[in-house]
C-alpha cells in the first residue's frame, strides 16, 4: 500500500545516503525540463541535501517554449542553475553525419546531449546525475537509452506517475509543475497521445493486473517486452578467468 509521507521521507533518506557513501559532500546535478518529474526529484534532492548542494540545468534546444516552467522550478526551490542551449550542438552533430538520420535519431540525440551536458556540468561542480525516470515510463521503455535513462543515482525509477504526483504535492510544489502535461519536445504531442493509452491506465496495471481495455493491454505488454533490455546491464561475454576479487 502506498503511504506518500513514508515514501517520500524514505527516498529522502536514500538520497542522503546514496551521497554518504557514493560522494560524501558531492552535488546533485538534475536536469530541468519544467516537467513534474525533473522538478520532484530536485525538489527530493533539495531536501535530502540542501538547496546549496543541488545543481539545476535547463537545455533548451533552440526556443523551448515552455523553459518558463522549468525557470519557475529553478526559482522556488531556490537553487543554482545554469542553461545550456544544446542548438548548436545537435545541429552541429546533424550535419556533420553523411546521411539523413531517422526520425528516431533525431527524436534521442537532443536526450543525449543532454545526458552529455550534464556530466559535463557535474565533473566540473564536484557533482552526482541525477536520474529522473519513473516506473511508468521505464515500464514502456518511454526513455532514452544513454539520455534521460542514465544517470548516477535514480530516486524516482520505482515509482508510478500517480505516484510521483502525490510526492509532489507532498513536497509542496506548484501545481501547475505536477500537472503539467508531458510532450515530447517534438512532434507537440503528448506522451500519452503517443503511448496510446493514458499514465492512470498504465499505472493500475502495473500495480494490479487489471485493466478494462484489451488493446491498451496489448500495446502496454507488447512496448514492456522489447524495450526491457533498456532496464538491464549491459550484456557482456565473460571469459570466466579469474580476477583478483575471486583469488
Amino acid at each position: 500500500m502506498f503511504d506518500v509521507k513514508k515514501t517520500k521521507q524514505d527516498c529522502v533518506e536514500w538520497i542522503r545516503s546514496f551521497f554518504e557513501e557514493n560522494g560524501k559532500g558531492c552535488n546533485a546535478v538534475v536536469g530541468i525540463s519544467g516537467g513534474k518529474d525533473s522538478s520532484i526529484v530536485a525538489a527530493l534532492c533539495v531536501e535530502a541535501l540542501g538547496r546549496d548542494r543541488v545543481i539545476g540545468v535547463l537545455m533548451p534546444n533552440g526556443e523551448q517554449s515552455d523553459i518558463d516552467m522549468a525557470q519557475l522550478l529553478v526559482n522556488h526551490l531556490g537553487i543554482k542553475h545554469y542553461t545550456v542551449n544544446i542548438h548548436d550542438a545537435f545541429e552541429g552533430i546533424k550535419n556533420s553525419i553523411p546521411f539523413e538520420l531517422s526520425r528516431q535519431s533525431i527524436i534521442n540525440l537532443a536526450p543525449r546531449l543532454r545526458m552529455s551536458t550534464l556530466y559535463a556540468v557535474s565533473q566540473t561542480h564536484n557533482g552526482r546525475v541525477a536520474n529522473t525516470c519513473n516506473l511508468s515510463e521505464d515500464w514502456v521503455g518511454y526513455s532514452t537509452r544513454y539520455g534521460d535513462a542514465a544517470g548516477d543515482f535514480s530516486p524516482c525509477s520505482h515509482l508510478t506517475v500517480q505516484e510521483m504526483k502525490a510526492i509532489g504535492r507532498e513536497l509542496k510544489l506548484p501545481e501547475v509543475l505536477i500537472e503539467k502535461p508531458p510532450i515530447d519536445g517534438l512532434s507537440g504531442k503528448t506522451d500519452e497521445d503517443s503511448l496510446g493509452f493514458t499514465y492512470a491506465e498504465l499505472d493500475r496495471y502495473i500495480r494490479t493486473g487489471e485493466i478494462e481495455n484489451q488493446n491498451s493491454k496489448e500495446r502496454i505488454d507488447r512496448l514492456h517486452r522489447i524495450n526491457a533490455f533498456k532496464l538491464q546491464l549491459m550484456p557482456a561475454f565473460n571469459p570466466h578467468i579469474a580476477t583478483i576479487e575471486e583469488l
